[in-house]
């Protein structure tokens, strides 16, 4: 037991249990003690460090500290520490206590150096998480078992797989594990699924809009994080990850053109940015794994700090939709200027966050003569220059005057997202300060002319696109809508073949068994698959986790 103490997510995971016990006051200061405590346990630990415990037969690793884990678990416990200063002001005692266990469980997580550690903290992550969605409300539940049914099957993958890799190795490291090992395939499905794979993604735009505003900034950070990091410890080099990386960083863009709600479109963006991360894995590379350590790095603060500036215009305005907002520049100063920075870091302008990190990746694309994808990552670029660096401060700020007058963000927001911002812009110009805690060494000097001279070029023509297509009419209008995404195959599709299944069913006139299922089972699994509504109850989600779990015992016996 003491082993698994020894991980300094056990403190943030602690104090999110002890929490809801205390009074307001007591529940602030342990928000902001807890994760501050845990960045300085990381920072005084050796490396490498490893604490092992044998349990059932098995020598565990509850704690492995080396130059990869200490970048996401440093950034984790920092993410933590902006979140509790922004959420300071909730009087929930379920949203910040669920928030810290979530983060507690994705920094240990990050720390764990066996595949039975990490199962059991990626399942934590899960449960907590949806608790942070549920807190916004009764109205979150049908979105949070959605959320759950996806989490819970990217678990069961990962524990059918890892029981495979076991049986048939007898080891339980968690380390480069590669898609020909037994199992191999299964795992690598349960990362995909948490790191938003293409076809897998669309509960991180379901999921993430639905909390509230502050929830949204914490579930922004962890779990798609936690996914990359996964993928880079057991996955590093893997091919096939380039094409689905390249494709993650190029789909999103159209989608939140069209997008109506703001945080819907930072989370598209959010799946762009994953791309990036993804394409960094795949070339395996020790510039492109600083890359997508560098990247992941960046990419949670400055997403955090435009979920803040979103949030806190939610929290004001009442609306985060883009038809309905302009002009709170005049109301929310502060907030503008904010967003603006995080909107700039994403853009990846020069002497902001994401420049330093994006163009490690880039270059390491290049050196490895990977030219197409290196094209579709500068179209990625101009992309989300234009859907996150423009469209968002533009129609939440600027646009046309919306009438709305409030007041601006608490302070305890302010000044979460001024740490944040001066971060986002002390890694731009002191890019050192993120270079000297990568995996590798690195011998990269990303303020050159050429470099400099580029990625001004590509922004500079895309501002041009978007002021042309503005100016022209050309632009799709801000409208209320709702966009159908790969979702569109179990909302419209699968209820259809379902629906066919049924009558074909009922035309065979099989035996009672048969007609039984075809009149109770097939006609709620379509209701359930067609509708978003309440029909996902408890009994629904019930029968599709036994589902899985028979898919499971299936795979088990099989190995």
């Amino acid at each position: 037991m003491t082993a698994w103490l020894a991980n300094p997510g056990w403190l943030l995971i602690a104090a999110g249990l002890l929490l809801p016990a205390l009074p307001l006051r007591l529940r602030q200061g342990l928000l902001l003690a807890a994760p501050l405590a845990a960045i300085a346990w990381l920072w005084q630990m050796p490396q490498p460090t490893i604490v092992e415990a044998e349990f059932l037969g098995y020598m565990l690793t509850p704690l492995r500290l080396d130059s990869l884990s200490f970048v996401f678990a440093l950034i984790f416990a920092i993410a933590t520490f902006l979140c509790g200063l922004f959420m300071l002001q909730v009087r929930s005692r379920l949203e910040p206590a669920a928030a810290l266990v979530y983060a507690g469980a994705a920094l240990a997580a990050a720390l764990a150096g066996d595949l039975i550690t990490l199962f059991v903290y990626w399942e934590v992550t899960a449960i907590a998480s949806a608790l942070v969605i549920l807190a916004n409300g009764r109205q979150t539940y049908p979105v949070v078992l959605r959320y759950l049914l996806i989490q819970v099957t990217s678990g069961l993958l990962l524990m059918a797989g890892a029981i495979i890799y076991i049986r048939s190795t007898g080891g339980v490291d968690f380390g480069r594990l590669g898609l020909n090992v037994p199992g191999g395939w299964l795992m690598f499905l349960a990362f995909g699924i948490k790191a938003a794979f293409p076809l897998l993604h669309n509960w991180l735009q379901d999921a993430y809009p639905a909390a509230s505003p502050t929830g949204t900034v914490v579930l922004s950070a962890f779990t798609t994080k936690l996914a990359i990091y996964a993928l880079a410890r057991a996955y590093p080099g893997t091919e096939i990850l380039i094409p689905i990386g390249a494709v993650m960083t190029a789909f999103p863009i159209f989608y939140a053109v069209i997008e109506n709600d703001l945080r819907r479109v930072l989370a598209y963006s959010l799946n762009n940015q994953l791309g990036f991360m993804v394409v960094g894995v795949g070339i395996g590379t020790e510039l492109s794994l600083n890359g997508t350590a560098a990247h992941a790095f960046t990419h949670i603060l400055y997403k955090a700090l435009l979920f803040m500036s979103m949030g806190a215009v939610l929290m004001r305005a009442g609306t985060i939709k883009g038809s309905e907002l302009g002009g709170l520049y005049k109301s929310m100063p502060f907030t503008t200027v904010f967003c603006i920075i995080g909107a700039a870091s994403i853009s990846a302008f020069p002497l902001f966050s994401g420049f330093v990190s994006k163009s490690l990746i880039l270059s390491a694309t290049a050196y490895q003569g990977a030219w197409i994808v290196w094209l579709v990552l500068l179209f990625a670029s101009a992309g989300v220059f234009h859907h996150s660096g423009i469209k968002i401060p533009f129609f939440a700020f600027f646009a046309h005057d919306s009438g709305i007058r409030c007041k601006e963000a608490p302070l305890n927001m302010l000044i979460a997202m001024g740490l944040t911002a001066a971060a986002c812009i002390g890694i731009g110009c002191a890019p050192g300060l993120l270079y000297g805690i990568l995996p590798y060494e690195v011998n990269y000097q990303p303020y050159t002319g050429g470099h400099v001279l580029s990625q001004m070029q590509l922004l500079l023509f895309s501002a041009l696109a978007f002021t042309v297509l503005m100016r022209t009419g050309i632009y799709p209008p801000e409208l209320r809508s709702t966009n159908l995404d790969f979702d569109w195959a179990y909302r419209r599709f699968a209820p259809a073949l379902l629906a066919g299944g049924n009558r074909a069913l009922a035309r065979l006139q099989l035996q009672q068994g048969i007609e039984r299922v075809q009149r109770k089972l097939l006609p709620r699994l379509g209701d359930l698959l067609a509708r978003p509504g309440p029909v996902w109850g408890t009994g629904a989600m019930t029968s599709a986790v036994i589902l899985m779990l028979a898919f499971y015992l299936l795979l088990f016996y099989a190995s």
